[in-house]
């Protein structure tokens, strides 16, 4: 991104949030699906001024273990048993590309979105703003924040709480670029990192038997479908759907999706390798076509997206793959 755009956008937000943390408390409101880059960055602002909690729904592995091991405050909300303060000055939402994808209601105060996501469906007045930066994960613009404007704040433990955001968003660096390596950089330096005990650490995650074999027979179910000039991998799963098509996409296909039904919802979860990124996939806006074709939620990133509503999950399933089937594959230079 150009420098001037990076440092007017990084002052109108710290001028944003100067003027509502003088008036009362702000919500730092997460994703729903509270994934390491939307809690990651959560923390990571709120840890700027006392005045800043970070809050949402729900916590992932990752997530969770980040919080417990570093004891950060995060609150966690109900979808319809959330009660605001009456103070409540203003709400920030990272990495959420819609008001849906928070999963609450939202009370009427002024609004400050940060994301990355192609896709946006947010609906803005006077008194908000939203940056949205074309970078690998949400983390980066709250690290560049902080590195311009609190660097006080780049404590050891945010600067873990960006960097495992960071990491995990670009599936260990395989879909970052430029900046995102020198924002990792910047945060290693920072935070005295040392990144090889830090990344052993975030990725010596622990399954219970029982989730072990949901992983084993994921795997015994895939099955391999020609959607027009694309190859997928496609299985259901009944839990870790994220980590089966993460492992999965190494395996050579154009696309991987991974179908979940529980208790009358389904969920697609859907991974694609760079290669397929670079021919013409992005996942995030084929998962919105899904979604206006059949219902839901949809979108994310190109190389990783969902899906999620009451639909059949066979008809979902479909909708994904005829959507893709209708993405003409460019020809990549060799």
């Amino acid at each position: 991104m150009n420098s001037t755009v990076v440092d007017a956008d990084l002052k109108s937000l710290h001028e944003w949030l100067s003027e509502v943390t003088s008036q009362g408390p702000v919500a730092v409101v997460t994703g729903r699906n509270g994934d390491m880059d939307t809690v990651g960055s959560a923390v990571a602002l709120a840890s700027t001024h006392p005045n800043l909690l970070a809050c949402g729904l729900h916590l992932g592995r990752v997530a969770r273990r980040m919080v417990d091991k570093h004891r950060a405050p995060f609150r966690l909300l109900q979808s319809d048993a959330t009660t605001w303060p009456a103070s409540l000055a203003g709400i920030v939402v990272v990495d959420a590309a819609a008001p849906d994808q928070t999963g609450l209601n939202l009370p009427s105060v002024p609004l400050c979105i940060i994301d990355h996501h192609a896709t946006d469906g947010w609906s803005l007045s006077e008194h908000d703003l939203a940056l949205k930066w074309d970078v690998r994960s949400t983390t980066e613009v709250i690290a560049n924040y902080l590195l311009h404007h609190a660097p006080q704040a780049l404590s050891q433990p945010v600067c873990e709480f960006l960097l495992a955001g960071l990491v995990t968003d670009t599936a260990r660096f395989r879909h970052a670029d430029g900046p995102a390596f020198a924002t990792a950089a910047a945060l290693i330096e920072a935070g005295e990192l040392d990144y090889q005990a830090f990344i052993q650490e975030l990725e010596d995650t622990t399954t219970s038997p029982s989730e072990r074999g949901a992983i084993l027979r994921g795997l015994k179910r895939v099955e391999t479908t020609e959607a027009g000039p694309w190859t997928v991998l496609r299985t259901t799963a009944g839990t870790l759907e994220g980590r089966l098509a993460s492992m999965l996409n190494g395996l050579g296909a154009d696309a991987v999706v991974v179908t979940r039904h529980r208790d009358g919802q389904t969920r697609l979860t859907a991974r694609a390798p760079r290669s397929s990124v670079l021919a013409g996939v992005h996942l995030g806006r084929l998962m919105e076509h899904v979604a206006s074709s059949i219902g839901g939620e949809g979108g994310g990133h190109d190389g990783a997206a969902g899906w999620s509503g009451t639909a059949d999950p066979i008809a979902a399933e479909t909708a994904f793959i005829d959507a893709l089937a209708r993405t003409n594959k460019q020809e990549l230079n060799t």
